[in-house]
C-alpha cells in the first residue's frame, strides 16, 4: 500500500475496498429481472449445477460476473487440480477430451472452463459428440462472444446443460441498476444526476462500475452524488463527446464544438477519427430520424439502428434538430474534407476545424 492508500485508509479511505466487492462480487438484484439471470442465480444459490454453460451475448461485464460466480461456486477456493481454463482458438480438442476423462482429485467435480475459442462457429463436431456421454464428474463453462445456433456444439449444449444469453441491458434496467449501487453505498443520487452519469461513462457495464467506484470515493463523506462530482472525476467516453459536439453545432454554438474538438485532440485523439465518429454520429442521425419518419418507436429504431436502447432515445430527440436534407448535406461535405485530406490539399487537423466551424456558423448555405 502507498502513501496516498494509507491516507485514504486513516480518512476512512477503506471504502473502496468495500465499493469494490459490492459492485463487482455481489451484484445488485435490479439485474436479475430477466428470465436467464434468474435460473443462473437460482443454480448458484441452490448447488445444484448444470452439467454444461455457455454464456455468450454481447455484454462482458455479465459474462466475467456470471463465469467467476459460477467458477467460485463449484470449487473450492484454490483447488487448482481440478481446474482448468482454455483460451482461443487453438485450444486441442483431443487434450480437453483426455483431461476430461480423469477422475477429479479428492473433490466432486472437475471444471473446464472455455473462453473465446470459436468452437460454436467451426470446429467444434468433435466436443459436440463428446458432450452427450461426457463422465458425470466433469463440468464444462464455455464463455463465447459469437455463437451459431445451429451449430451441433450449440445444440449439444442445449439438450446437456444451460444456455445463458447475456445481452446488453435497456435504459431502465441501467438507471435502476445504477440507483441500487448508490443506494448499497448509502448515498443518494437524483435520477436526473443518475442519467447525466450514463450520458457520460455510456452504457458499458465493466466502465460504470469503474466509474462508479471513482465517484463514491470522490463523495466519501459526503451523502448524496451530484452531477458536479460525476464532472469532477469521471472521464467521457469518446461518443458521449463527440455527442456532445453535435449539440453544440445544432445550436451554432461554435466555442463550446471548437473547445470540445481540441478536448479531444488534447487526449490524443487523432483528427481523422474525430472527423469519422461525427460522420458516423450524422448517419446515425440520419437513419434515426428517417425511421422515425416512418413511425418506428424506440425499440425498433434500436434494433435497426445497431445501437443501445440507451443510445437510441438520445438520438431520436437529437435528430429532431436536423431534417434529413441537412443531415445528408453534412455527410456528404464530411465525404468530401476527407478527400481533400487525403489528398493533401488540407493538413487533417485544420480540416476538422473548418468542418466545425461552417456548420456551428449559424450562417446558411
Amino acid at each position: 500500500m502507498d502513501r496516498r492508500e494509507k491516507d485514504e485508509a486513516d480518512r476512512g479511505g477503506s471504502k473502496r475496498a468495500a465499493i469494490k466487492f459490492h459492485l463487482l462480487s455481489k451484484p445488485v438484484c435490479f439485474l436479475y429481472n430477466t428470465r436467464v439471470m434468474k435460473n443462473l442465480n437460482e443454480d448458484l444459490k441452490t448447488g445444484k449445477f448444470k452439467q454444461v454453460y455457455l454464456l455468450c451475448g454481447e455484454e462482458a461485464y455479465l459474462k466475467k460476473l456470471y463465469r467467476e460466480r459460477l467458477v467460485k461456486a463449484m470449487l473450492p477456493e484454490g483447488d487448482t487440480m481440478n481446474y482448468a481454463c482454455y483460451e482461443g482458438k487453438n485450444t486441442d480438442i483431443r487434450e480437453v477430451i483426455d483431461l476430461s476423462e480423469t477422475l477429479p482429485f479428492f473433490a466432486p467435480r472437475r471444471l473446464i472452463v472455455f473462453e473465446d475459442t470459436g468452437f460454436f462457429k467451426s470446429s467444434g463436431g468433435e466436443l459436440a459428440d463428446y458432450i452427450s456421454g461426457m463422465p458425470e464428474t466433469t463440468y464444462f463453462i464455455f464463455i463465447e462472444n459469437e455463437v451459431d445456433k445451429r451449430s451441433r456444439l450449440y445444440k449439444a449444449v442445449k439438450a446437456k446443460g444451460y444456455i445463458a444469453e447475456l445481452g446488453v441491458q435497456d435504459e431502465n434496467t441501467l438507471r435502476r441498476w445504477v440507483q441500487g449501487l448508490v443506494k448499497k453505498e448509502n448515498k443518494q443520487m437524483a435520477s436526473g444526476d443518475i442519467a447525466y452519469f450514463l450520458n457520460k461513462v455510456g452504457t458499458d457495464m465493466e466502465n460504470i462500475t469503474k466509474e462508479m467506484e471513482k465517484l463514491v470515493c470522490y463523495a466519501a463523506h459526503r451523502n448524496t452524488l451530484t452531477r458536479e462530482d460525476v464532472d469532477a472525476v469521471c472521464v467521457t467516453q469518446i461518443t458521449s463527446h463527440i455527442f456532445e459536439m453535435v449539440n453544440a453545432v445544432a445550436d451554432k454554438n461554435q466555442r463550446k464544438a471548437l473547445d470540445l474538438y481540441y478536448e479531444l485532440l488534447a487526449l490524443k485523439e487523432p483528427p481523422m477519427r474525430v472527423l469519422f465518429l461525427l460522420i458516423r454520429e450524422y448517419r446515425l442521425l440520419f437513419q434515426v430520424k428517417a425511421l422515425l419518419s416512418q413511425g418506428y418507436g424506440k425499440k425498433e429504431i434500436a434494433s435497426k439502428a445497431g445501437i443501445h436502447p440507451f443510445a437510441a432515445g438520445r438520438y431520436m430527440e437529437q435528430s429532431k434538430r436536423f431534417s434529413l436534407g441537412e443531415l445528408r448535406s453534412v455527410m456528404e461535405q464530411g465525404a468530401d474534407v476527407e478527400q481533400r485530406v487525403k489528398t493533401g490539399l488540407l493538413t487533417d487537423h485544420l480540416a476538422v476545424e473548418l468542418f466545425l466551424i461552417e456548420h456551428s456558423s449559424g450562417v446558411q448555405k
